[in-house]
């Protein structure tokens, strides 16, 4: 089990970007930038496992499964390099 497997999701802290109720795109940002992070970081980097357990936590799965087979596909629409 990975470390941030093992992190107990917590609810996303408050993110100025993202000031109303609806959070998708907090989620979806969250979602890049944990992917961006890991390309220029690597997966062992800690700050980007914050991204991971924000997304993780307002993100429903389907969505995140969904993202997750288009981006191992080359079909997301995002640009996950930096």
């Amino acid at each position: 089990m990975s470390d941030q497997e093992a992190a107990p999701l917590q609810t996303a802290p408050f993110d100025a970007r993202f000031p109303n109720t609806n959070q998708t795109k907090h989620c979806w940002q969250n979602y890049v930038d944990y992917y961006k992070c890991i390309n220029a970081r690597g997966e062992d980097f800690a700050p980007c496992k914050q991204f991971w357990r924000n997304y993780h936590s307002l993100c429903p799965n389907g969505w995140v499964e969904k993202w997750d087979t288009q981006r191992e596909a080359g079909e997301n629409p995002s640009n996950f390099e930096i």
